[in-house]
């Protein structure tokens, strides 16, 4: 795993992919979940955008507890390094919840005709079986789960870099 890219430690710079990649993947899973017409728009491009931010949590953590132990040790990075370690089983349901949306939903268009007016309907009734509804809502759940867990990881960590780092007034006089 990078420890270094450029001569900066790779988490720092690695972590920017999984700030933006995790929620993308979150959001476009929810809409593919609740609205058939996006997950036919964004196609196999919901579970690759989930699989590639589930790749990167791992190499991302990785790089983050080298970097842990080449910084002063302290209480809020324990913290920040103990909230990035709950990420991993948020990305993997989202990736596995992207899939599986995306292949029923593939099951359901193609119990339709192909130029048939239900399949453009908002909510084909194929879309409508228990599995699909299962699915949907456990996509939201941990979806909205790893939204969250993102944002909670980010909080830490920014602690954690900024504390006693700034003054709350200005240096330069302005």
């Amino acid at each position: 795993m990078p420890t270094k890219i450029s001569g900066l430690p790779a988490h720092v710079l690695l972590i920017h992919a999984v700030v933006v990649l995790v929620p993308l993947a979150a959001l476009m899973t929810i809409a593919s979940a609740i609205w058939p017409a996006a997950r036919r728009r964004f196609g196999i491009g919901t579970p690759l955008v989930a699989l590639v931010a589930l790749v990167l949590v791992p190499i991302t953590t990785s790089a983050g507890e080298w970097l842990r132990d080449h910084v002063a040790p302290s209480k809020l990075v324990r913290e920040h390094a103990e909230l990035g370690d709950q990420l991993l089983p948020f990305a993997l349901g989202t990736f596995v919840l992207a899939a599986v949306v995306w292949w029923l939903g593939r099951q359901a268009d193609d119990d339709l005709p192909r130029h048939s007016i239900l399949r453009r309907a908002v909510v084909p009734t194929g879309w409508l079986r228990p599995s699909s509804l299962v699915a949907a809502a456990l996509a939201v759940v941990v979806s909205v789960g790893a939204v969250v867990q993102v944002y909670r990881i980010g909080e830490s960590g920014a602690r954690a870099a900024w504390h006693d780092g700034f003054s709350s007034t200005s240096t330069h006089g302005g």
